[in-house]
């Protein structure tokens, strides 16, 4: 006995005899239309007279392409129906048109591509004129070359280069006694070496060699060859549980200090009479770029620090210093004019004319008394929330020109906060790094090692040829082994330059802007 459910129906047919019965009424439809006619839905005929332009069905455009099969008859599902343009010439053949190829031009899925191809660049009508455009690749002719590109120094320090090269750099690896000696000589008399354009054997090129030995020498104070003295910032693990006999010797970090102000005072007269063009001071905090008169657009000596903090910036200015934020300038918040102070009533009268100015709405509103007025420590704070915390970030960066600079070399040798006072880096005084010599200084290498591997290429394996230098590798070094490499690699490779991070926000200082000092 079968029982009643609400809402059955003896009717009811699953979905894939649905599905059949929907096949089988296409097909009798079809069978009953003339061969050449295909009857059209009722939304179709609607759009088509309305206007819109559509594309014919699958069967119209078999018959015009002159197809047939079930392969004709199939539509790309990811063409589209519509928002095609209408072509303007008849067709070559000369057939005449059907009534839906009267409202817009079929098109099937390549010529589609090549038409909206056309619309991309109209400049170049077909696919075949775009096949025979030359196109742009990095070949010798197009490379602008040497004597008409320049590219800007980059101010920033590098703790590793890496080349690559289709071609080995064993003419950088075990140099002879007498070409190491020539590369240092040469050094020390800044001798200017030219080499040719190309370099037919390179390993055998003495004059090479002694160059790339010339370009990897810097100049360093102090120096303990079981401590590495850079990076500083963020060193304190990796000095960690190394000796330093000066953490808890008072005396012996006065006779650090007392040599290294030596050393820093002789940086900077080289510096005043251009006979280097650049050093850095790096310490435990910040590190400084000393750039001397004539050099990124200014005429006089400057310097950067960075990062900053606010108790750095409030010490030069009560040491009389005057400075300046150029990213904070630049990005159009409002500042201080750098090295001025108000004083005490002078500020007090300022704020307290501020306060009445704040007030004086909620006095007209009659609601003065009934809300609490903030003291003047909390409007303190509030206005000078942003200089706190733009600290340590790269923003902080701070301008010093001409005879400031002077006063900062004072400021930083009698400066107890250059030194770590407590931690692995203790007592040591800031790093000097130049590319002269100077007084006290010691001569240091970079380390540089050639590594042949093999990379995974289309037809197999091919070499790959490497050359890393790391160590502080300041601008000269890389204009210099650049140089090098397009005469001993013809100018094929590349190169991956890792920066110090403290120092990118270096070349992001205005090269030559009016600011206070510049009068010296």
């Amino acid at each position: 006995m079968a029982l009643s459910v609400p809402g059955y129906s003896p009717n009811f047919k699953k979905p894939p005899e649905t599905l059949r019965l929907r096949r089988k009424r296409v097909r009798s439809r079809g069978a009953a239309a003339s061969p050449g006619e295909q009857p059209e839905p009722a939304p179709r005929r609607a759009a088509l007279a309305a206007g819109l332009l559509l594309r014919p069905f699958p069967a119209a455009a078999a018959a015009g392409r002159g197809g047939g099969g079930p392969a004709a008859t199939r539509r790309n599902p990811f063409a589209r129906l519509d928002n095609r343009p209408p072509a303007a010439a008849e067709p070559p053949d000369g057939q005449p048109r059907g009534p839906q190829e009267a409202e817009g031009p079929f098109l099937d899925s390549n010529q589609e591509n090549d038409l909206l191809w056309e619309e991309k660049f109209p400049e170049r009508t077909t696919v075949a004129e775009l096949l025979q455009t030359p196109q742009v690749s990095f070949s010798e002719s197009d490379t602008p070359s040497s004597e008409s590109t320049e590219l800007p120094v980059d101010w920033s320090i590098k703790t590793r280069l890496l080349f690559t090269s289709s071609q080995p750099f064993t003419w950088a690896d075990h140099l002879k006694a007498q070409e190491e000696a020539q590369g240092v000589i040469q050094h020390c008399r800044a001798t200017e070496v030219t080499l040719p354009q190309s370099i037919q054997d390179p390993k055998v090129s003495t004059e090479l060699r002694c160059a790339f030995q010339q370009s990897l020498i810097y100049w360093l104070h102090p120096a303990f060859p079981w401590l590495p003295l850079f990076p500083r910032i963020g060193a304190d693990r990796k000095m960690a549980g190394k000796i330093s006999p000066w953490a808890n010797d008072e005396t012996l970090q006065h006779v650090l200090m007392s040599d290294w102000s030596v050393s820093f005072t002789s940086l900077y007269n080289l510096l005043k009479t251009k006979l280097c063009p650049y050093f850095y001071v790096c310490t435990y905090q910040f590190t400084i770029l000393f750039r001397a008169a004539g050099l990124a657009g200014n005429d006089v000596i400057t310097a950067l620090i960075s990062p900053t903090t606010r108790g750095i910036r409030e010490a030069m200015k009560n040491e009389g210093i005057e400075f300046s934020l150029p990213l904070i300038k630049e990005n159009g918040h409002e500042k201080k004019a750098p090295g001025t102070s108000l004083g005490q009533g002078e500020e007090q009268v300022i704020s307290d004319e501020d306060e009445d100015e704040s007030f004086s709405w909620l006095e007209e509103m009659g609601v003065r008394d009934k809300i609490k007025k903030p003291d003047v420590l909390s409007i303190k704070l509030c206005k000078e929330k942003h200089e706190v915390q733009m600290d340590h970030r790269p923003e902080s960066v701070v301008l010093v020109k001409g005879t400031n600079t002077l006063t900062l070399l004072n400021f930083l040798i009698n400066s107890k906060s250059l030194i770590a006072s407590s931690g692995p880096q203790a007592g040591l005084p800031p790093t000097l790094l130049s590319p002269v010599a100077f007084r006290g200084a010691t001569m240091q290498m970079l380390k540089a090692r050639s590594v042949n591997v093999k990379t995974q290429a289309l037809s197999g394996y091919k070499d790959q040829f490497s050359l890393e230098i790391t160590g502080p590798v300041m601008p000269h070094c890389v204009h210099s082994v650049t140089m090098l490499l397009q005469s001993a690699q013809k100018g094929s490779f590349s190169a991956g330059l890792y920066t110090h991070e403290p120092t990118a926000v270096f070349n992001a200082c205005p090269s030559a802007k009016e600011g206070p000092g510049d009068r010296s």
